[in-house]
């Protein structure tokens, strides 16, 4: 007994130091969004939290449970966006308080991140901007001049990943949200040299966005195709080769039944047309009809889009593949995913870190969409009037249908490699887009 007698106050003593043990924050870290700023704690623990909101002045207020900062804050924020400052100080004996000033109220929202292959455990403290805020920001970015009567075809351009999600890593620590983000710059800058179509970023920076965000932010800027881009792994690094997925039917089985479910949220669900008045049976009918078109013009532009790979050497899968892949489930827009090359093979990596080659992935592309979109042009878009047809019929002139279609007789000429105003009945011309 007198040897626990000694040891007591030993083992008293040990574990009042192990509960007074502080965890660190080692790193904090920003990543402002459009829609969010994120803010996220390095930890050399899972830590516990608490977090509030405060008014006049707006500020969050997280408190972590027996931590220490061990992390410079001074020139993380610049106080141009939402966030104006980062403050800290002691909470109770062992506690950490952290204030969060802000320029403006916004919706926080907080988790635990585990370990992954490039950071530790974090802390997260989402900022969701205001929707005013939110709004005026997409207003002013992406905003242009009223469109003339044909459109142009829209492509959201969706680069994977981003932020505190780097996807896969390559054996030489490249990084998937990098490498796809690069592309899909470099695709974008191509669609906006091309006529007839206007490219939109769901991603234009290093931070993340939610799959089912991704697909909604499509929607809201009335995409015509969504084209997701990725850098696939595997654990074997002899695989190589690009993909092209587009939705499988037991996905689109299965979104359909989460879209009934939620029909009653969602009042422009399939190309306007709102599914809360409509009873169970019309609206599966009318979901099944509007994700069969969208899988075969998903699987038709995929096609085109893997021909184009084909072009730079290798392709892992021959024909285009079918998964449930969340980013390709809208049900009135067709939508690929890309796996441009595995960035787990050493030397598929190295091409992808290329600026050269990330110019021909994004080329390659082009070609395919290009291809489907001037054969497939959505109705009321560039496109679709420059492949106006007149068929000639009995006493049709030259001069007569470009006075009916408003273009110089010219024009009409140059268009159809006519050398004389001399027709026959039958013949088919193509109608320029203006004069």
């Amino acid at each position: 007994m007198s040897i626990y007698r000694q040891l007591a106050p030993l083992l008293l003593l040990f574990f009042s130091v192990l509960a007074q043990a502080q965890s660190e924050i080692n790193g904090v870290r920003m990543w402002p969004a459009p829609d969010n700023t994120r803010v996220v704690f390095d930890t050399s623990e899972q830590v516990e939290h608490s977090l509030f909101t405060l008014e006049n002045p707006d500020r969050i207020v997280i408190d972590i449970k027996s931590a220490q900062l061990k992390a410079d804050t001074d020139k993380l924020v610049d106080g141009q966006g939402v966030l104006k400052g980062i403050r800290s100080g002691k909470h109770a004996k062992h506690d950490l308080r952290v204030v969060l000033d802000l320029n403006e109220a916004v919706q926080p929202k907080s988790f635990i991140l585990r370990p992954n292959e490039e950071y530790g455990h974090r802390l997260v403290i989402d900022l969701n901007h205001s929707d005013k805020s939110v709004q005026e920001k997409k207003t002013s970015r992406y905003s242009s001049a009223p469109q003339a009567k044909a459109r142009e075809i829209v492509v959201a351009i969706d680069a994977g990943h981003g932020g505190e999600d780097p996807g896969a890593i390559g054996p030489g620590r490249t990084r998937e949200k990098d490498v796809v983000l690069a592309i899909a710059q470099k695709l974008h800058s191509l669609l906006q040299r091309e006529p007839g179509f206007r490219p939109v970023m769901i991603r234009d920076g290093d931070y993340y966005i939610g799959l089912s965000q991704r697909v909604a932010l499509a929607r809201k800027f009335k995409a015509d195709l969504l084209v997701s881009i990725h850098a696939d792994s595997f654990r074997d690094h002899r695989a190589s080769g690009s993909s092209v997925y587009t939705l499988s039917p037991h996905g689109a089985t299965s979104e359909q039944a989460r879209l009934l479910a939620e029909k009653e949220n969602d009042s422009d669900l399939i190309g306007g047309v709102s599914l809360e008045d409509k009873d169970d049976l019309l609206a599966s009918v009318l979901l099944d009809l509007s994700q069969t078109a969208t899988i075969e013009a998903s699987t038709d532009v995929g096609a085109r889009v893997l021909t184009g790979l084909k072009g730079l050497g290798k392709v892992h899968k021959r024909r285009v593949e079918q998964a449930g892949f969340r980013v390709l489930k809208a049900p009135d827009m067709p939508s690929i995913l890309v796996e441009t090359a595995f960035i787990s093979n050493p030397a598929e990596e190295r091409k992808l870190r290329s600026a050269s080659h990330q110019h021909r992935l994004a080329t390659a592309m082009l070609s395919g969409l290009r291809s489907y979109f001037i054969e497939n042009p959505p109705p009321g878009t560039v496109l679709a009037q420059a492949r106006r047809r007149h068929i000639i019929a009995r006493g049709d002139t030259l001069s007569g249908i470009a006075r009916h279609y408003q273009v110089s007789m010219d024009s009409l000429k140059s268009h159809n490699g006519l050398r004389s105003s001399q027709l026959r009945v039958g013949q088919i011309l193509r109608i320029p887009s203006d004069s």
